[in-house]
C-alpha cells in the first residue's frame, strides 16, 4: 500500500472529523484522528508529512512557485506577484497571510456555528477582524507579527472549542463538511488544521509556517475549481478584508453591531464550504457582503459624527509652521485625537497625511490649535514625503511602504500595521513618538518647503498636476454639509446650471495610467460638479474649480475618505428622493479608481444596492478573469475606464452610457 494512498486517506479522515472533538466515527467506532498522531510521531514527522503532501496533486505547483498574490491593482504584469509582491510583501510575509486566512477561515466557521448553538467569544468577535484587516495591502510587512497572528488564531479556536464542551453544546455542532479543493491542496479542512495544531502551534517557528502555507494559496483552487469561480471567491475574501477594515476602525471608536461579526464569520465559513463552489451561490454572498458592508460604512460614519461632530467645510493649509512636529497617516481618527491630546501643551505641532486630510473638519479635532496643517500627497509617495519630514510619523493605518534609511527610525506604526524592524506602539500611549518628535530638528528656516507648490521640503508635489495649486484646500462636505446645500443643487439642475454630476474617488496609485482621473477632471465642463473621496482625491485635491456658474456652490467637493462613500449613497438617495427617480436616473457618474481591499467592500456595496453604469478603474481586478466580468457586465453594466482617453469616457458618461 502506497504513502500517498496512506496520506490520501488520513486526508479524507480529516475531513470527516468533528468540528469540536479530536475524534472521527467510522462505522459506529470511534478511532483516533491524525491529531493523536502527530502527538506521537512529534513535531519534526508532522512537518515532514506536510512537505509530502505539498508535492501531491495541485499542491505540488503551489509549492513550486514563491508566491502568489492578485489582491491589489497593482500586481505584476496584471496577473499577480509570483516572486515579490509589488507593495514591497516578501513571498514569506504573503505565505504567512495566506496561513492567517486559512486559520480564520477556521476560527470563523467554528464562531458560526457555535453562535447558532448560543455560545459566542467577544475577543474572537474582535480578533477575527482585526487579524483580517492585518492581511490588506500595505498594512503590515512584519512576519513576527503574522506568527503571532496565527499563534492566537489557534489558541482561541481551542478556547471556542472548550467553551462548547463545557456547557455541552459540542454534539449541536455540524462536522466538517468534505471540500474537495482543500484534499487536493493537501490540506485538512481549517477547523481541522486549527484542531491538530493546537499544541505543537507554539512550538512551531516561522519557517515551519511558510512551509505549511504553500498548501493555503490561491494556486491549488485556482486548478482545483478553475481561475473564473476561485476568483469570484478571492473577490468575497478581499471585500470582507475591506469590511473587516472598516468595522475595525469602527470598533475603535466603540462602534460595534453584533450582525457584523455574525456575517463575517458566516462569510468566512461559507469560503470553506462546498456551497462556494457554484457561482451563483458565490455572487449571493457577494451581494450580502454588500449590503453589509453599507451597514459598517454607516456605522463608521455615525461613530465619526457622534464621538467628532458632523464635518463641516474647513479649509486646511498645505504649509507647514516652524516647530517641532509629527505626522499622522492611515485612516484611524481615534488614534489621533489621542495624539493630540498627548501632545498638548508640549509645543508639538500634528499634521495629518494622506487620508488622514479629512480629520481637518471635524469639530471635535479642529478645535486643537496645534492640529496644524495638511503634509504631502497619497499613500505612494509617501517614500518622498517621510524623508524630507523633520519630526516622527505615525502610521495608524494603510497604507505603508518599507520604509528609507532616512526616516525609519523616525516611524512608528500601531494597531494591525506593521514593519520589521519598525518601533510599534501597542497601545494608545504615544510618548515615544512624541519622545522622538522633541529629539528631532522639527520645521524651521532651513528646510521649510520653497513654494507653494509642495508641502515636501519643497521636493516633492503635493498632488494634482502643478497648474493652479493652492495654499490651502477645503475639507468638510460630508453628506450632512451636501444635504444641507440639496436645495440649491436641486434647483441648480432645474434650472440648467448644472448638467451632471461627477462622482471620482477611490484609491490612488503610481501608474502612469491613473492621470486618467485628473485629466478627465480638467476637461469636465464648467456647468458640471466633481465629489471626490478617498486618496483619489489627491489627483485634484488642490486646484481650483471655482463656483458652479450663477450658484454659490463650490464644484470640486470632497466628501471624506474612502469609507465615506456611504456619504456619497446618502446624497444621491436623497436627491434620487427630491427628482421622484432612483439614483441610475440622476445626471450622475461614478468613476472609481480602485487599488486594494478596501475599494473591493466599496465597489460590492455599491452593486448590491443596485447602482449601475459604474466605471472602473485604472485596469479591472487581476482576480477577475474575462468570464467572471462578464458576469458582472451582464448584471450591472460595469465598464472599464478607458485611460486613453477620458475625453470619450466624458461624453459618455453625458449621455450616460
Amino acid at each position: 500500500m502506497s504513502r500517498r494512498y496512506l496520506l490520501n486517506k488520513a486526508l479524507g479522515a480529516f475531513a470527516r472529523t468533528s468540528f469540536t472533538t479530536g475524534v472521527q466515527h467510522v462505522g459506529g467506532r470511534v478511532q483516533a484522528t491524525a491529531l493523536a498522531a502527530t502527538q506521537v510521531l512529534g513535531r519534526a514527522s508532522m512537518f515532514s508529512t506536510f512537505r509530502e503532501m505539498s508535492s501531491f496533486g495541485a499542491g505540488a505547483e503551489a509549492a513550486q512557485k514563491k508566491m502568489h498574490c492578485y489582491q491589489c491593482e497593482q500586481t505584476a504584469n496584471g496577473t499577480g506577484c509570483t516572486v515579490m509582491g509589488n507593495c514591497g510583501k516578501t513571498p514569506e510575509v504573503a505565505g504567512l497571510q495566506d496561513l492567517l486566512i486559512f486559520s480564520l477561515k477556521g476560527l470563523g466557521s467554528l464562531a458560526h456555528h457555535a453562535r447558532a448553538a448560543g455560545i459566542e467569544d467577544p475577543e474572537v468577535n474582535t480578533f477575527i477582524n482585526q487579524a483580517t484587516f492585518s492581511t490588506l495591502t500595505n498594512v503590515n510587512f512584519d512576519d513576527t507579527r503574522f506568527q503571532q497572528y496565527i499563534s492566537e488564531s489557534v489558541h482561541l479556536h481551542a478556547r471556542l472549542a472548550a467553551k462548547l464542551q463545557a456547557a455541552n453544546k459540542a454534539s449541536q455542532i455540524p462536522t466538517v463538511p468534505s471540500v474537495p479543493w482543500l484534499l487536493s491542496s493537501g490540506m485538512p479542512h481549517p477547523i481541522v488544521w486549527n484542531q491538530q495544531t493546537s499544541a505543537q502551534i507554539d512550538n512551531m517557528l516561522i519557517p515551519d509556517l511558510i512551509e505549511v502555507s504553500k498548501q493555503t494559496g490561491i494556486v491549488a483552487r485556482q486548478e482545483a475549481l478553475g481561475k473564473t469561480l476561485a476568483g469570484l471567491q478571492e473577490m468575497v475574501m478581499y471585500g470582507l478584508k475591506g469590511l473587516c477594515a472598516y468595522a475595525a476602525h469602527a470598533e475603535a471608536l466603540g462602534a460595534r453591531d453584533p450582525a457584523v461579526y455574525a456575517f463575517v464569520q458566516e462569510a468566512l465559513c461559507f469560503l470553506s464550504s462546498p456551497a462556494s463552489a457554484e457561482v451563483p451561490n458565490v455572487m449571493d454572498m457577494a451581494m450580502k457582503l454588500g449590503k453589509c458592508n453599507f451597514r459598517v460604512m454607516q456605522m463608521l460614519s455615525e461613530a465619526h459624527s457622534s464621538t467628532f461632530g458632523h464635518p463641516t467645510p474647513t479649509e486646511v493649509s498645505l504649509t507647514p509652521k516652524p516647530g517641532k512636529c509629527i505626522l499622522v497617516s492611515g485612516h484611524d481618527m481615534h488614534d489621533l485625537e489621542q495624539l493630540l491630546k498627548q501632545t498638548e501643551g508640549q509645543g508639538i505641532n500634528v499634521y495629518t497625511h494622506g487620508e488622514m486630510l479629512p480629520a481637518h473638519g471635524y469639530p471635535g479635532l479642529k478645535k486643537y490649535p496645534h492640529l496644524a496643517g495638511h503634509y504631502g500627497g497619497a499613500w505612494y509617495r509617501q517614500k518622498m514625503d517621510f524623508s524630507y519630514f523633520p519630526g516622527s510619523i505615525l502610521i495608524t493605518t494603510n497604507c505603508v511602504l518599507e520604509p528609507m534609511a532616512s526616516y525609519k527610525k523616525n516611524l512608528f506604526t500601531t494597531n494591525e500595521t506593521g514593519l520589521s524592524g519598525v518601533s510599534h506602539i501597542p497601545t494608545k500611549d504615544f510618548s515615544d513618538v512624541i519622545k522622538r518628535a522633541l529629539e528631532l530638528p522639527g520645521f524651521n528656516q532651513s528646510n521649510m518647503p520653497r513654494s507653494a507648490e509642495s508641502s515636501s521640503g519643497g521636493r516633492g508635489a503635493v498632488g494634482g498636476t502643478g497648474n493652479g495649486l493652492k495654499k490651502v484646500v477645503t475639507v468638510g462636505f460630508g453628506h450632512h454639509a451636501v444635504l444641507g446645500a440639496a436645495g440649491q443643487v436641486v434647483d441648480a439642475v432645474k434650472t440648467g446650471k448644472l448638467s451632471h454630476i461627477f462622482l471620482v474617488g477611490g484609491c490612488d496609485g503610481h501608474e502612469p495610467q491613473r492621470t486618467y482621473y485628473s485629466r478627465l477632471a480638467q476637461v469636465l465642463p464648467k456647468d458640471t460638479m466633481l465629489l471626490t473621496l478617498g486618496c483619489g482625491k489627491f489627483r485634484v485635491f488642490d486646484q481650483d474649480f471655482g463656483t458652479l456658474p450663477g450658484t454659490q456652490l463650490p464644484r470640486l467637493l470632497d466628501m471624506g475618505q474612502c469609507n465615506d462613500a456611504y456619504s456619497a449613497l446618502v446624497v444621491a438617495t436623497e436627491l434620487a428622493k427630491a427628482f421622484k427617480t432612483d439614483v441610475n436616473s440622476l445626471p450622475l457618474s461614478l468613476d472609481i479608481s480602485w487599488f486594494e481591499q478596501k475599494a473591493v467592500s466599496v465597489l460590492l456595496t455599491l452593486l448590491s444596492l443596485g447602482v449601475k453604469n459604474i466605471r472602473l478603474g485604472p485596469a479591472l481586478p487581476a482576480f477577475l478573469t474575462p468570464d467572471a466580468v462578464q458576469v458582472l457586465v451582464s448584471q450591472f453594466d460595469l465598464k472599464p475606464a478607458d485611460t486613453s482617453n477620458p475625453e470619450l469616457d466624458l461624453q459618455k458618461m453625458m449621455a450616460k452610457k
